[in-house]
């Protein structure tokens, strides 16, 4: 009796047991199954892919990511790069199902002799099942590791069954991690080698297969010498397993690796333009509904990679010259209310300033502030910092070909961008709209004003008497030496008698000058503020014979599929005729060719045309002009406009006429560029002829010294009066004889 009590006891609590240990297992499964991918996670899986943002010659200037990812095929890939991974991390990949078994089995004996769950024995699928399903986790239990090492296992063999190996293979390489924000082979070959997969060689592929294993161990930019010892290790493997022969492995070991620039890894060749390109995806996003960081786009920019290269050093060479120089003529102590204000702008938008709330708190904040030598010497680094916006463009479509948009420009976060996001006063190099009006007006380059002191009052009622830079005046000047030697009171004298200031301001906004712009005579010298695109654009009117081309960045963006979500083809409008755009264009030569850009001359031989700028107290300095195929601008000053240049270095001529001269010439001696030399050219409507070089009208046979001068053929400069026959003398000195 007892003993059959005693069974039916341990019968309910074998039972009970029984039921427990069965809702637990049907538990564990349930949870087991709600970590799987689902059939359509599966059957189209959806990483997150990088956006690529493309130079016009083929080079990733950027990515846009949350992860790094971008997809490859393997007709992209270098056949030792697969077959590395292969005899790195699965030998048998072609044989098995997803899970290696005999090698799964071992590993799992180990883990148990060893009370200790490794993560070894993972197969190219399960690696991809977790980086594909995110099956991972960081700091997981012995439980948690071992339910995901079966969602692996299961996963893996789904996969197998909805993939080949090919489209495995694939899909792995499109998402591995290899460090530094890279997941993907394509990412992870332009970080660290700064090319494109087909491009690696056999020792590169080497070693990004053996990052796989640990990219932060093996990152070669922080362990060289143990990156390299793991690529020897992965050519053993290969040669271990007949992919490659001893001697190409040794080969392999001994060739040189050239990594990419850490300058570059950190903010790329471009990083102002990827930055401006970025803002107009984020515009556009909203209206084509995709997601930059994720959806993997192919951006297509307009930028070349050599010609930004060659912006990039023009810039530097000039700097390392100018801020020296700077630094060693600018006196803090004579410029105390320029570093009083300096420093109250730096400690009101500092952090702590900005997190108390009270005025003592304030108060007690800045007093500190001003009170600590390292936080005034970093404010006077930084006030007194020379800024540079330099842009170059294809005048013919519109195509930005480079962009500097800051000194900082190797150290670029988000900072300001000195081409797209400044208004400055453009200073003398206004001066050509002035004269566009007045050629377009039917006067002739030849055509003379005084130079001469004009008085004028303003609207709030005060006089202004502008003086010539050199204080000099007197005489009469010609429109084409009023533009070759940057003459003022002569662009005056043009907008108050033959260029009215409001036809002036028509022609700026019709040319691509979009801000506004006062409506005074002062306007004749520069005073209106511009956008340094907009007036680099502007001036590419003259080179395109009177055709403005709103500039572009972005030609075409793809999705991940190469399915065109947009394509942009250049704006053009008509805005000058073709004689008035040649006229202005010879003009423009003359300023380069002895006149106040001559500097360019220093640098550049061939043929160009421009125009220097330079503001009061030399606050700004520009020098903006064109070749026959590329027009560039060169702004050059300070973000804090209380500091300036204090001598004549501060001239457009020489703070930034240099930096276009030295790009020109790296652009143009380039032999991958191979741009050939080419000249503007003369329309039909434009003539060429002799003009007497006293009266500046047509010569005559008489007239005593001649020089060449082109016009439109609708205004002709007329005949020269004065030397009419051989004895003209006689009649000048009876008009200059006294009768009594």
């Amino acid at each position: 009796m007892a003993g059959k009590k005693l069974w039916t006891n341990n019968r309910r609590v074998l039972l009970v047991v029984g039921l427990s240990l069965g809702t637990l297992i049907v538990a564990y499964m349930v949870y087991l199954i709600s970590g799987l991918p689902s059939l359509e996670q599966l059957e189209n899986p959806k990483p997150e892919l990088a956006t690529k943002v493309y130079s016009i010659d083929g080079e990733v200037l950027d990515q846009f990511y949350i992860k790094n990812r971008t997809q490859i095929t393997l007709s992209q890939l270098p056949p030792g790069l697969v077959n590395a991974l292969i005899a790195t991390e699965d030998k048998n990949f072609y044989d098995h199902w997803g899970v290696d078994l005999p090698r799964f089995i071992r590993a799992m004996i180990k883990n148990i002799l060893t009370l200790h769950l490794r993560e070894g024995a993972s197969t190219i699928t399960q690696q991809l099942a977790r980086n594909l399903y995110d099956l991972k986790g960081a700091h997981e239990s012995i439980f948690a590791k071992g339910t995901r090492k079966i969602r692996e296992f299961i996963t893996a063999i789904q996969i197998e069954k909805n993939y080949t190996k090919q489209e495995i293979l694939e899909m792995y390489l499109s998402v591995a991690y290899f460090g530094r924000s890279a997941y993907g082979i394509a990412s992870a070959a332009q970080i660290y080698f700064g090319k494109n997969p087909p491009d690696l060689t056999l020792s590169e592929s080497a070693l990004l297969i053996g990052m796989l294993k640990g990219p932060g161990t093996y990152d070669p930019f922080r362990h060289l010498e143990r990156s390299v010892n793991r690529r020897n290790t992965v050519l053993d493997q290969m040669v271990k397993y007949d992919y490659l022969k001893t001697a190409d492995g040794e080969k392999a070991k001994g060739e040189a690796l050239e990594f990419l620039s850490s300058d570059e890894v950190a903010a790329g060749i471009a990083p102002h333009f990827v930055e401006w390109v970025r803002q107009q995806l984020i515009q556009k996003a909203e209206n084509y509904g995709f997601d930059i960081y994720r959806d993997g786009l192919s951006v297509y920019t307009t930028l070349d990679s050599r010609m930004q290269r060659a912006a990039n050093r023009a810039v530097e060479q000039h700097l390392s010259e100018y801020q020296p120089m700077f630094t060693q003529q600018w006196n803090w102590k004579e410029h105390k209310d320029e570093l009083n204000q300096a420093l109250s702008m730096a400690i009101r938008t500092s952090d702590q300033y900005r997190e108390v709330t009270t005025s003592k708190e304030k108060d007690s904040v800045a007093r500190a502030f001003r009170k600590n030598p390292a936080f005034i010497d970093s404010v006077k680094k930084l006030a007194s910092r020379i800024e540079v916006g330099f842009v170059a463009l294809d005048h013919s479509n519109g195509n930005i070909l480079a962009m500097v948009g800051g000194s900082e420009f190797k150290n670029f976060k988000y900072g300001l961008n000195h081409v797209t996001q400044i208004r400055r006063q453009p200073g003398s190099a206004f001066k050509p709209f002035v004269y566009t009006v007045a050629i377009d007006n039917g006067y002739p380059p030849c055509f003379e004003l005084l130079n001469q002191p004009v008085t004028l009052v303003m609207a709030d009622g005060k006089r202004w008497a502008p003086e010539n830079f050199d204080h000099s005046f007197g005489g009469k000047f010609s429109l084409r030496e009023g533009v070759k030697q940057s003459i003022n009171l002569v662009a005056i004298r043009a907008i108050m008698e033959i260029a009215p200031v409001k036809q002036v301001i028509q022609y700026a906004h019709r040319m691509g000058i979009k801000t506004e712009l006062p409506p005074y005579e002062s306007l004749a010298i520069g005073t209106g503020e511009v956008q340094p695109l907009e007036i680099t654009a502007a001036y590419g009117v003259f080179p395109n014979e009177g055709v403005y081309v709103e500039p572009v960045s972005i030609l075409k963006i793809e999705d991940k599929d190469g399915n065109i979500i947009e394509e942009n083809q250049p704006t053009k409008r008509e805005v000058l005729s073709k004689e008035t755009a040649y006229l202005m264009t010879n003009m423009l030569e003359g300023n380069v060719n002895g006149g106040t850009g001559s500097r360019v001359r220093t640098y550049y031989s061939k043929p160009a045309a421009g125009k220097t700028g330079t503001t009061q107290e030399y606050a700004d300095a520009w020098f903006i002009g064109f070749t026959p195929q590329i027009t560039a601008g060169a702004w050059v000053g300070f973000d804090n406009k209380a500091i300036h240049f204090t001598t004549s270095d501060g001239q457009g001529g020489r703070a930034a006429a240099p930096i276009w001269g030295r790009f020109m010439k790296y652009v143009y001696e380039d032999p991958s560029i191979a741009l050939p030399v080419q000249y503007f050219v003369q329309p039909d409507g434009v003539e060429q002829d002799t003009i007497c070089a006293d009266t500046k009208k047509i010569a005559t046979q008489y007239c005593p010294e001649r020089v060449m001068e082109v016009f439109n053929k609708k205004y002709p400069p007329g005949k020269c009066q004065k030397h009419t026959s051989w004895n003209w003398r006689e009649g000048e000195n009876s008009k200059n004889s006294i009768n009594f």
